[in-house]
């Protein structure tokens, strides 16, 4: 990552931090800070659920959109009161920590492969690993994060498990250092393959009137599930951190009323997010989550 790019993301979320600081103290009670995921944000979702949330409760929510790497790091150094991330085993690691409790699932979606309609390695319609071994063969450009995001901890687990090796030092491997959108944008001025959550890919066809540059290859695999999760900061750790409003904000997430809000948010017509807070954690995909499909 350039070391710039590096310095202007955490200067960002410092500016960020000081303004909610700096807030009047008697807003301060109801105001709830959440360290979150870019794709929450980045598609709009968040903007859609805060009015419902605030008008059910009365708290305001603010949020930071981060990767899950950076967010679970605000978590720890006591700088959010909870926590919206989509990289389970990081957050379970998280939770055994002793940095976040309540940990609570509330929807998925998959990943996808999207590239150039040409399909330069000839991986449209495979499978997860012999994708990612036909990219490696023919050297095709693949734009990566590379930002410790939950997109980027999947995508690194997924080239270990399928070629047993992350060709972070081969040429044609973009480590781009940036949120999902700005890497989707590379990856089509590049011409290279990524892998994006469903959602952000919607919300990059809503911005191109339904007719990306880039398109789907590879969907529907049972490795591409993309769970999310909302943890409250530990207490006990962060003292200071407002847990009662965190519980709040987990409470109505999972209850009728926001698992219905988080199934009705749509783009061009397309369900982003599917609700799944009633089925309890497990090792294996939500049910059917292998062939999930957003209409």
């Amino acid at each position: 990552m350039n070391f710039f790019t590096k310095l202007l993301r955490q200067f960002a979320v410092i500016l960020f931090l000081f303004a909610l600081i700096a807030q009047p103290s008697h807003a301060s009670e109801q105001q709830l800070l959440l360290a979150t995921t870019t794709s929450t944000d980045n598609t709009g979702l968040l903007d859609y659920l805060a009015p419902q949330f605030t008008k059910a409760t009365g708290i305001e929510l603010k949020w930071v959109a981060t990767g899950t790497g950076k967010a679970l790091k605000l978590g720890e150094n006591c700088d959010a009161d909870v926590l919206m991330v989509h990289a389970p085993p990081a957050e379970k690691a998280y939770v055994e920590a002793g940095f976040g409790v309540n940990r609570r699932q509330i929807m998925f979606n998959d990943f996808v492969f999207i590239g150039p309609e040409s399909d330069p390695a000839g991986i449209k319609n495979g499978d997860v690993c012999s994708s990612l071994e036909m990219i490696k063969e023919k050297n095709a450009l693949f734009a990566s994060r590379g930002d410790n995001s939950g997109t980027n901890k999947k995508e690194i687990s997924l080239w270990k498990t399928c070629t047993n090796n992350v060709p972070e030092l081969e040429k044609w491997y973009i480590q781009t250092g940036q949120g999902m959108l700005s890497t989707l944008n590379v990856a089509a001025e590049r011409s290279a393959y990524t892998m994006t959550d469903r959602g952000t890919f919607i919300k990059y066809e809503a911005n191109h009137n339904g007719n990306p540059p880039l398109k789907i290859v590879v969907e529907g695999d049972k490795n591409l599930v993309n769970q999310y999760s909302v943890l409250e900061v530990n207490p006990k750790r962060c003292p200071k951190v407002n847990n009662t409003l965190a519980r709040s904000f987990g409470d109505w997430l999972v209850s009728k009323p926001g698992q219905e809000a988080i199934g009705h948010f749509r783009l061009l017509k397309k369900q982003l997010f599917t609700p799944n807070a009633s089925k309890k954690f497990s090792s294996t995909p939500p049910e059917h989550a292998q062939n999930v499909r957003h209409r």
